[in-house]
Order: C-alpha cells, then structure tokens, then sequence
C-alpha cells in the first residue's frame, strides 16, 4: 500500500493565501474527523489528503458550510432591509433611535462584508478541492485500467510516475454588493 506521503501535498502549495490555508486545514480536520484519521493526521501536518473518499468529505463538508454561509448571508440581507424599513417608517423618532441603528446597520453590513469573504475563500479552496479530487479519479481510473490491461496482457514491467500538479486559479467575485 502506498504510503499517505506519496498521497498528499502540501496545502502550502495549493495556491492558498495564508488565512485560506488555515481555513483549509480546520475544515479539512473537521471533515476528516468524520470520514478517515489519515485525513485528520495529514491535515494536522499541513498535507491534503489526495485520495477519492477524503477528498469527497472534504467536498461535501465545504458545500454544507457554503450553504450554511449563504443562508447567514441571506438572513443578514433580509435583517439589514427591516432596519432600513424600520428607519423610513419609525422617521419621527430617527433622531432619537438613529445611532443604534446606524450602528446596527453597519454591524450587519461588516458581517456580511466577512461573509462574503468567507464565502469567496471556501469557494476557491472547494475548487481546488474539487480540481484534485478529478484529478486523482482520473488517475485512480487509469491505474484501473492499466492494471486491468497489465493482467490481460501479462506485463510486469510497465510503471506510471505521478507527477504533481500546479493549481492556477482565478479569483472570484462576490456575491452580493449592498
């Protein structure tokens, strides 16, 4: 069996910016705490896990959290429209009331500023993921295939390198713009 060395990368060479990589590596653990240890280990030692199954809960564990993260957003959008409504229709007490709305408001606004980024860092971390979990299939398909055509044709000298792959990504936008 091929050791989880040779399974892995470093997450530091995932094109990742810092915050990405220890959002990375918290989700990866957290993922990895409920599908396999080797992907909590790998993810405590800075590796991600490039297996098939690892790479699927780590897939499925960031598009529930995106899904969580768009609800807040949602949720957060809808509260910051009451306080706008309340504003216009409680206007003969905006002085008074005024500050703590205005403060209100702009709370709502940062944490859906941070959500938003959030939300854009696991995107981009689930692409990656998402990159190397179709790379890795492949190769997992090939080896199959090339396993199946070595025992049809009794070849025992043929051997296939892995070579490791560079993730170019494109930034992405956000979401939602108030």
């Amino acid at each position: 069996m091929p050791s989880t060395e040779a399974n892995a990368v470093d997450d530091t060479q995932l094109g990742l910016t810092d915050e990405e990589i220890n959002l990375l590596r918290y989700h990866q653990a957290q993922a990895g705490s409920s599908s396999s240890r080797a992907a909590s280990r790998a993810s405590s030692q800075g590796r991600l896990l490039l297996d098939s199954s690892s790479l699927a809960a780590l897939a499925r564990h960031l598009d529930h959290l995106m899904r969580q993260i768009q609800q807040r957003i949602e949720y957060l959008s809808e509260q910051s429209s009451v306080v706008t409504m309340q504003q216009y229709d409680h206007a003969g007490n905006l002085v008074d009331n005024a500050d703590a709305e205005i403060a209100r408001f702009q709370n709502i606004m940062a944490q859906i500023d941070e959500l938003e980024l959030d939300f854009d860092r696991i995107a981009h971390i689930r692409d990656i993921v998402r990159d190397y979990r179709q790379r890795v299939e492949s190769l997992e398909r090939e080896l199959d295939s090339s396993s199946s055509s070595r025992r049809d044709h009794h070849h025992s000298h043929s051997h296939r390198h892995s070579h490791s792959h560079r993730h170019e990504s494109g930034s992405s936008g956000r979401r939602h713009r108030h």
